[in-house]
């Protein structure tokens, strides 16, 4: 139908496709503003939720921020289907016979459509993953929250206590190294004085081979050790006498 249009010389027609696709762009940079903060403010939204204690208010959050999040998919979508349906009929007008020498201008104006088409499609898949993955992030990071915070609220008699027995057990771990350590230093007593006393009996059996190997030595060092002993009572007889000595003369 709007090819026989073109074939009748519808002026009009390239023009209601520019204001189409303007109008589609238009919408579509709104609607792209609009999905670019939600993505944005869903991450600071759930940490600002995660202080509250109530288990209503988020889910209902969330959920609302999530359907409007699918919301904005289909709708954005639709509008990106639209105005590629839009470029392709320009398209197809620039290469209509009729319409040969406004080509030039046509094409530039055409791909200068199709650019913000891409741009527009490229950024609502990125702005799309980009939340895709901070909400999954998040709800990993929930249930596990989740579940710690469960087991610290349903367990923490239960914890407390057993930081209790592993503080003991680690009190108990250190008086048993205590023990093996001085136990360690007394075996190392033991055996350096086992190995002290073979060396005495060692150096006595010594003397004792030489003493029997040599019966002179032994017999003069006998002689020595009695002549010794006689010359100390000789010296103690003699100062004992001149000691008397000088004390009856001194009373005299």
């Amino acid at each position: 139908r709007w090819t026989t249009k073109m074939a009748g010389g519808n002026s009009n027609y390239w023009e209601d496709l520019r204001k189409q696709a303007r109008q589609l762009e238009n919408e579509l940079d709104l609607k792209l503003v609009s999905f670019s903060k939600l993505c944005t403010s869903y991450s600071s939204s759930r940490d600002g939720r995660r202080g509250d204690s109530s288990d209503t208010t988020p889910l209902l959050n969330n959920s609302t921020q999530d359907r409007m999040f699918e919301t904005m998919s289909v709708e954005i979508e639709q509008l990106l289907a639209k105005l590629t349906g839009v470029n392709d009929k320009m398209a197809e007008y620039t290469s209509t016979p009729g319409v040969t020498s406004l080509n030039a201008a046509l094409m530039h104006t055409l791909q200068r459509h199709r650019d913000i088409l891409q741009d527009y499609t490229h950024e609502f898949h990125k702005t799309k993953s980009n939340f895709l993955a901070v909400r999954e992030r998040e709800d990993l990071l929930g249930s596990v929250r989740k579940d710690i915070e469960t087991y610290k609220s349903g367990s923490g008699v239960n914890n407390r206590r057993t930081e209790l027995f592993l503080k003991e057990h680690e009190h108990l771990r250190n008086s048993d190294r205590l023990i093996e350590d001085t136990i360690s230093i007394a075996m190392a007593t033991k055996e350096n004085m086992t190995s002290q006393r073979g060396m005495l009996k060692s150096i006595q059996s010594r003397v004792n081979t030489l003493a029997n190997r040599f019966p002179a030595i032994n017999s003069l060092i006998q002689r020595i050790n009695l002549r010794k002993r006689r010359d100390s009572l000789i010296l103690g007889g003699v100062i004992g006498i001149c000691t008397i000595i000088l004390l009856l003369y001194a009373f005299h």
